[in-house]
């Protein structure tokens, strides 16, 4: 998996989907993939401890109505932004720019 080959841990993966179907409700494919790495991830709950209201990072891959697929995510300026965490920190949460252009290179799920 892209994730592992990259050091990050995958914590969990919520299948939105699945969990509607055991509620008797349908709904389109929708996973939520709950990643990260705590060396990467620990200096920003550091330097901003609420940080860690968005970590794990964390991607959205859900598909509407016509079947197409959408991949949503916190952009690590948004989150700069947000927490207000060191300029410098950002570049450790960097990898989910680059794990969602090569996720989006896939068409299955």
């Amino acid at each position: 998996m892209i994730l592992q080959s990259k050091g990050v841990t995958i914590f969990a993966v919520v299948d939105h989907r699945g969990e509607a179907e055991k509620a008797g409700i349908k709904m389109p494919p929708t996973k939520l993939l709950i990643f990260g790495n705590p060396k990467a991830g620990t200096p920003l709950m550091l330097a901003a401890p609420r940080t860690g209201l968005d970590l794990p990072l964390k991607i959205l891959v859900w598909q509407d109505a016509d079947e197409q697929v959408w991949v949503s995510y916190n952009s690590p300026q948004y989150l700069y932004e947000r927490h207000g965490f060191p300029e410098e920190l950002v570049q450790n949460i960097a990898i989910v720019e680059t794990l969602v252009a090569k996720a989006t290179e896939r068409t299955s799920w």
